[in-house]
């Protein structure tokens, strides 16, 4: 079927139609370019969501646990799911988006060549029908004319009172309008028969030729429009096999993550090294108590009520990890004295409470560190940390740090053979080129070194302090172990009280803090009159751990060390020792074993 035959009289209908189908073709690019822009902010806000819930640097430890390892794999996979929605967006772009709106131009451009052709044909011929008109109009006046000449003639001719000569011209008057409506008719024969050809021509010839053009721009628009319709779907079908890699990945990595060894890992990350609290001794009150006080107590001091209170049962034990406990105060000093930079665990006192309680404080409470170590410090060593977590982070540190050597000897090997190129080879380069980056190296390497020393002491000090597994020890009491006049001993020391590096005590309350203030000051002012007067020694000790005693008022001690007792624990965590007679000041009662003479007043064994 041709539009030039069977749509001949449809021009204005052909060109609205066509206008449309253009109109139709932009509505579609834009319909595109809307849903490219769709896939880009998806493709956005899931990028922006993978970025989200990418582990911070203070998470990187979750990875060692398959199902954190497991998302953050999601996550990836997630990222490149949005990559390939902007590739959608980029490829409907290009390959749709670009080439409609350049073929939209060319059919508009097309389409006004051909109806401008069919409009010029048209005026044609209109032009002829007018003049076909025009002459028609001649040939019928010039006919009347003619008649009424004739008529006039013949009238006159008829009339006797006439002249001749007005007779002959009224018959030269006639027979002139008689020849202008032969040549009037002649011309009106010869329009005629040109606008029948022309409109012959015009409706059997150049229009079919200009509506089959049309006709063709038209169904090369259909199919380009088909065409875009496939590019659609095939856009989105290439990225389709990738995606699926992507959902591919999450199943895998879903199916990867192992509850048994993420449950395993736990115990890894949180396993202290300390043993469980051994059984508490039975405590026989029955028997006479045979306490005395000491000069140099401060329970001469104090009031009956205080020690009523004190025999009611309101001093706490000092059990592991149990919120209750508290922290030591600062030890007495005639100024102020600055954090120890060790925690001081306190020795085991009286407590009366409910073994039931103790046990479900132990298996509810959370460990706290309570380090007066400045947080420079106890991060760098770990100290902070319980001793098997310090342990497995100084390993760590230190295969750090040993890889590093290793990347720095790695560039000093290359450095080294170039420097020996140069040397055979001056014109590839000058050897003493290489001498300061060499110089340099080595500096890395030596401070690495040192570094490396540095945090191997560290580990071997926490790998010999480690409890050993042996029989579970006993909590006596410090009391029953006086009224029974057992003499201390050193066994199963380290197991009962962790290391300097690794005590925990619990964060102090304000309700605490109020309390020992003023017993502090008056330590304080105690502190000020042995300056002045040396006491007598009560006892010895034996040092258990090594103290470095750096803040005033304090004296450092050597692991095993013997000194004397001048001055005994007060009940802040803190014992007065003397070296000799020049040397003396405080260390923390948890870490040294003091043995107190017999005939001193207040006689009491610290273990």
């Amino acid at each position: 079927m041709s539009w030039g035959t069977e749509l001949w009289d449809q021009f204005d209908n052909l060109e609205k139609h066509t206008q449309w189908g253009i109109d139709f073709v932009e509505k579609y690019t834009k319909f595109v370019k809307e849903r490219s822009e769709i896939e880009l902010n998806y493709a956005r806000q899931i990028r922006n969501l993978s970025k989200k819930y990418q582990p911070k640097k203070k998470e990187e430890d979750d990875n060692k646990y398959t199902w954190c390892r497991a998302f953050h794999s999601t996550l990836n996979e997630l990222n490149d799911y949005a990559g390939q929605h902007e590739l959608i967006a980029e490829n409907m772009t290009s390959q749709i988006i670009a080439e409609l709106t350049r073929y939209a131009q060319e059919i508009k451009t097309e389409r006004k060549a051909h109806f401008h052709d069919g409009r010029k044909a048209q005026q044609q011929v209109e032009a002829s029908w007018k003049q076909l008109e025009s002459c028609k109009r001649k040939f019928e006046r010039d006919c009347k004319e003619a008649d009424r000449a004739q008529q006039y003639f013949e009238k006159l001719d008829a009339d006797i009172n006439v002249t001749k000569a007005d007779v002959e011209k009224a018959r030269q008057q006639a027979q002139m309008r008689h020849q202008m409506a032969s040549d009037s008719k002649n011309e009106y024969s010869s329009c005629l028969q040109k606008f029948n050809q022309e409109q012959n021509e015009h409706y059997y010839t150049i229009i079919p030729n200009i509506f089959q053009k049309i006709q063709a721009m038209e169904e090369k628009r259909i199919e380009r429009m088909g065409e875009s319709l496939k590019t659609f779907a095939e856009v989105d079908r290439q990225i389709l096999p990738i995606i699926g890699k992507c959902l591919d990945g999450i199943t895998q990595v879903a199916e990867s993550i192992e509850p048994k060894n993420d449950s395993s890992q736990v115990i890894e990350s949180y396993k202290s090294g300390f043993e469980p609290p051994g059984d508490v001794e039975f405590e026989d009150y029955g028997q006479a108590m045979k306490r005395t006080v000491s000069e140099t107590s401060l329970t001469n001091s104090r009031s009956d009520s205080k020690a009523d209170r004190s025999s009611k049962g309101k001093s706490k034990t000092l059990w592991p990890f149990i919120k209750k406990n508290k922290p030591p105060p600062d030890p007495p000093s005639p100024s102020a004295v600055t954090p120890d930079p060790c925690p001081t665990p306190q020795t085991p006192k009286q407590s009366k409470e409910p073994l039931s309680h103790r046990f479900n404080d132990l298996m509810t409470s959370k460990p706290k560190m309570h380090c007066l170590r400045s947080s420079t410090s106890s991060t760098c060593d770990f100290s902070h940390l319980p001793p098997e977590q310090r342990r497995k982070k100084l390993q760590a540190k230190i295969d750090d740090i040993n890889k590093d050597i290793q990347k720095e000897m790695d560039q000093r090997d290359a450095l080294t053979k170039m420097k020996e190129v140069y040397v055979k080879n001056p014109q590839m380069g000058d050897p003493n080129s290489v001498d300061p980056r060499l110089a340099e190296i080595a500096h890395n390497i030596e401070k690495l070194q040192a570094e490396a020393q540095k945090f191997e002491g560290w580990l071997a000090e926490v790998e010999g302090r480690m409890p050993v597994k042996s029989d579970p020890p006993k909590r006596t009491s410090v009391l029953y172990e006086t009224q029974n006049s057992t003499p201390p001993t050193n066994n199963n020391c380290a197991q009962d009280r962790e290391s300097p590096d690794g005590s925990y005590t619990e964060e102090p309350s304000s309700e605490v803090q109020s309390k020992v203030q003023p017993e502090t000051a008056e330590s304080g002012d105690e502190f000020d009159d042995a300056d002045e007067e040396m006491l007598p020694t009560i006892g010895t000790c034996k040092a258990l751990y090594q103290f470095e005693g750096a803040n005033e008022g304090t004296i450092s001690v050597v692991e095993g060390e013997l000194l004397y007792v001048i001055e005994e624990d007060k009940g802040d965590g803190w014992t007065r020792i003397r070296r000799n007679e020049e040397e003396e000041g405080y260390v923390p009662t948890s870490y040294v074993e003091v043995f107190l003479d017999s005939n001193a007043k207040g006689a009491i064994t610290y273990i």
